[in-house]
């Protein structure tokens, strides 16, 4: 991700990936050989996967299966186990999202200030959150797209599948 430029395409083999990656404001797509093979596991250590640079469409997650993310700390660090999405409109496609956690909000996804992904045939299962929306929380005028998207198992103190607020 670091080497590319807004237009390229990181393909991803099969295998599991301990890491945490942000897209760092390229609009690249990052493509998975297949969801159920292709895991980027986060090691308990903050988000997995961080948009929060104005991302728009064209930056595309497919083909991952996201996992064991854990945001805690300060803010904003407690939002978005598995995938962190400030003010950007990324497009999510062919995704698993499961066993994830955050503190506060959105143990699976968490979208924030005008947030508008795109999400199409993913399956958001397993995550957890202290707070809000244990699947996808939503804050502060975000809005996302749903297509074909599954929501079971996720646990939260309000809203384990989804919060909304504002």
């Amino acid at each position: 991700i670091d080497a590319a430029s807004d237009g390229d395409t990181v393909l991803v083999s099969a295998g599991t990936y301990v890491e945490n990656i942000n897209f760092n404001g390229k609009n690249i797509s990052v493509i998975g050989e297949d969801r159920e093979t292709t895991i980027i596991d986060g090691n308990q250590n903050g988000s997995v996967v961080t948009f929060e640079s104005g991302e728009d469409s064209t930056a595309v997650l497919s083909g991952l299966t996201i996992q064991n993310g854990n945001a805690q700390g300060d803010n904003p660090n407690n939002y978005g186990g598995g995938i962190y999405c400030y003010n950007s409109s990324p497009s999510l496609m062919n995704v698993t999202v499961s066993g994830n956690s955050a503190s506060v909000q959105g143990g699976g996804i968490y979208c924030e200030s005008n947030a508008n992904p795109s999400l199409e045939n993913v399956t958001i299962t397993g995550n957890s959150s202290g707070t809000w929306g244990g699947g996808i929380a939503c804050d502060y005028n975000s809005s996302p797209s749903l297509e074909n998207v599954t929501i079971s198992n996720n646990t939260a103190y309000i809203g384990g599948g989804i919060s909304l607020w504002e």
